[in-house]
């Protein structure tokens, strides 16, 4: 019973402090850097966007799970009962960008009144629940304040689409953040088509302080460029079992030319 004193104190802070509304609890950032260290430029940007719609196109390693595991928390516990959903291609990622979250909660002193490995609720009643990729899964949620896709150009289209209903009576915010990967997928859709209800946020690995250009030198020496593009250039390539490029593809086609057959199946004149 040692540790009951300093749980029961906390947990007083914790409700104190929804009580007294969202003055009470820091900012995004300053959680961000009170949990997780200094923020880079684009974090501190993203993190206080008000955006409803965001992609970000990041190169490995320059904390894009990271800074979506402090927008998570945050969401926890400026919403009384909000809903954040964490979706990800495999369990496995399901599993770490949770414990990511976890960290994040533990170190701004917040109490978890639920936590086991994919599921985190507080005392003011918010979830955050992180799935896998799996369209029956996520069916049997709505109304959330906050969907994260992490590795989206990895999730499913299926998935995607199905999540999206779930986000038209709560105003819920939407979070695209991923490597490249191929000219294909919603994700890519959205970045190069979506128009500009989206706000974009592009971090290739030399904008990144922390990424030394001699590691990136060798990186680029070492592995093929088109591996280097995707990872470290947030370039989108071509998928590798393409027999032809998307750009020759898209020559190739023009709306002017009429049909070889009808609608209906009939033969044209030739």
């Amino acid at each position: 019973m040692t540790g009951a004193a300093p749980r029961l104190a906390a947990v007083t802070r914790q409700l104190a402090a929804f009580t007294a509304g969202d003055a009470a609890i820091p900012d995004a950032v300053t959680l961000f850097e009170q949990t997780t260290g200094p923020a880079d430029a684009w974090q501190r940007r993203a993190l206080a966007s008000p955006a409803r719609r965001a992609l970000w196109l990041c190169a490995r390693q320059v904390g894009k799970s990271t800074t979506a595991a402090v927008l998570a928390a945050h969401e926890a516990l400026s919403q009384r009962a909000g809903l954040t959903l964490l979706i990800s291609p495999s369990e496995r990622q399901s599993v770490e960008l949770a414990r990511k979250v976890r960290a994040v909660l533990i170190d701004a002193d917040a109490v978890l009144s639920v936590d086991n490995v994919t599921s985190l609720e507080l005392p003011n009643g918010s979830r955050v629940i992180s799935l896998p990729s799996s369209e029956q899964t996520i069916r049997g949620f709505s109304a959330p304040s906050l969907v994260i896709e992490d590795e989206a150009s990895r999730v499913s289209d299926a998935l995607h689409h199905a999540i999206r209903p779930m986000l038209a009576t709560s105003g819920g915010r939407l979070v695209l953040l991923t490597t490249a990967w191929g000219k294909r997928g919603h994700f890519y859709h959205e970045w190069t088509e979506g128009g500009d209800s989206w706000e974009r946020t592009l971090v290739p690995a030399d904008h990144c302080g922390r990424i030394a250009s001699g590691f990136l030198d060798a990186e680029r020496a070492s592995i093929p460029p088109h591996v280097y593009a995707s990872e470290y250039q947030c370039i989108f390539g071509d998928t590798v079992d393409a027999v032809f490029g998307a750009e020759w593809i898209a020559a190739a086609l023009d709306d002017a030319l009429e049909p070889l057959f009808s609608a209906g199946g009939a033969r044209g004149n030739l």
